[in-house]
């Protein structure tokens, strides 16, 4: 009875560790595989290598599977996928987000397609409850071949930077077809998924930092689109800090955002993936926000690719679960360049573009310094429908910079003398970017210093909570 004991209680360690105690309900805890070919007969651990049920999280009800290394590898087979789908079921009737905790040899080898068609019954419901539920993925181990695709269905992927892997072919196999010589964290390690793939929204150094990311994230989510976001005491921002009044000039925006936001309360997603743009959860009086912002350390704050597919799925799945949307422009235009128009700029850039347009939840813009061209618009604009947008004293919005506006204007002056650029520059700057003509077109509403920034957004999102009705908006398609 001891061993009994102890394997159970190692089962659940990583159940016990994430949920709050005491309230996990397990169900399916003694269902077992049915196959007889390659003597599996001899091998029938009680629950399949998952373990299965409902708990809450910080008071809150959620579903949970945690797939079981020690138990047939925590291979996914009928029984093993027949659970997971079970849970997923229930999250959908209950209306309850949903954590998976995945840790797996992949598909159970043994079962055939049986094994496939049980990840395709996962898949279908992950799409499912896509937009409706949050669903969070927390990769522990490895999570190799078709396995991947339900943790990039989902909604967040948080994975542990030390022996967890996710990869469609494993690097025998890489090297066999490719000739390639990988190895697991080259192919598929966190810091790869964080930096390159952009599959890791977040990654932990260890298991219990991973499930304390998985609570943090919870608290900025409802538990469903059909409920509000959970609401926390109110807390003073940090201090404003000072931004180079030279437009050229860099400067970290995650300052800006943490002296708008409430303190403490900013979550980064994604942050070394496409650093050019910053994505990320955030309190503003309390109340759950997401924050779009150009960041001008990397690439001056272009919009490229990777930043327009980044921030396009973020925004989706803050207005499928109702959370305001705060945005922080200083952008000097798209990423110019051969490899930008072939990969697609056009089209990824339109993603962004749609989601802001798509977006139900209150907006509100500010522009810092500076918003050219496309990226203006692109970047939650007025004519986006934006429901305030303000800009700092001095911010410069246009179709672009007044040095290449120069170029192009006064070419045949230039060519006579060249000498005037300068003051064609100022003359430039003063006729068709002073900031009071955007205001006087309502292309902003108010011109705000930065030590105002926070009050004013902050009673903007008051004025427009009342527009908030949960309700299912659409699903949260991968980018």
């Amino acid at each position: 009875m001891t061993d009994v004991v102890d394997v159970r209680d190692q089962r659940l360690a990583r159940v016990d560790a994430l949920v709050d105690t005491g309230t996990f309900t397990e169900f399916g805890s003694q269902a077992r595989h049915r196959v007889h070919a390659f003597e599996m007969q001899r091998k029938r651990p009680a629950g399949d290598g998952v373990v299965t049920g409902t708990a809450r999280i910080n008071g809150r009800p959620v579903g949970i599977f945690s797939q079981d290394p020690k138990s047939l590898g925590g291979s996914l087979g009928e029984m093993h996928a027949a659970k997971i789908s079970r849970l997923l079921d229930k999250a959908a009737r209950g209306r309850l987000p949903v954590v998976g905790l995945l840790d797996s040899g992949g598909a159970r080898i043994q079962e055939g397609v049986a094994a496939l068609d049980g990840y395709g019954e996962i898949f279908r419901r992950n799409v499912a409850l896509s937009g409706r539920v949050p669903q969070v993925s927390v990769v522990l181990g490895p999570c190799a071949g078709g396995a991947v695709y339900s943790p990039a269905l989902t909604d967040i992927v948080v994975m542990r930077r030390l022996d967890s892997y996710m990869f469609l072919t494993g690097p025998r196999v890489v090297k066999a077809v490719t000739f390639e010589d990988v190895t697991l964290e080259q192919l598929g390690g966190a810091d790869m998924h964080a930096e390159s793939s952009g599959v890791a929204h977040l990654v932990a150094e260890d298991t219990e930092h991973a499930l304390e990311l998985v609570q943090r994230v919870l608290d900025y989510l409802p538990g469903s689109c059909w409920d509000t976001p959970p609401v926390f005491a109110p807390q003073p921002p940090d201090p404003m800090p000072d931004i180079p009044s030279d437009h050229r000039l860099p400067y970290d925006v995650r300052g800006v955002i943490r002296g708008v936001v409430d303190g403490d309360s900013f979550l980064e997603l994604h942050e070394r993936f496409a650093p050019n743009i910053v994505v990320g959860f955030a309190r503003v009086d309390g109340h759950a926000v997401g924050v779009v912002a150009n960041q001008p350390y990397h690439l001056a704050g272009c919009l490229d690719i990777a930043a327009s597919e980044k921030a396009a799925r973020f925004v989706r799945m803050c207005d499928a679960f109702g959370l305001p949307l705060v945005t922080l422009v200083d952008v000097p235009g798209f990423l110019p360049g051969t490899g930008q128009e072939a990969g697609g700029a056009i089209r990824k850039g339109a993603k962004l573009l749609y989601a802001f347009a798509e977006a139900t939840v209150p907006r509100v813009t500010v522009v810092l310094r500076k918003a050219f061209g496309g990226a203006y618009i692109v970047m939650n604009s007025r004519s986006l429908g934006a429901d305030a947008v303000y800009s700092w004293p001095g911010a410069e919005l246009a179709v672009m910079g007044a040095e290449g506006a120069v170029d192009v204007i006064y070419r045949r002056e230039l060519q006579a003398d060249p000498e005037q650029r300068p003051a064609l520059i100022e003359g430039y700057r003063a006729e068709a970017m002073a900031p009071q003509i955007p205001a006087e077109r309502l292309s902003i509403d108010e011109v705000v210093t930065p030590g105002e920034t926070r009050d004013m957004v902050a009673a903007t999102l008051a004025s427009l909570r009342g527009g908030l009705h949960p309700e299912f908006r659409h699903d949260n398609l991968p980018q």
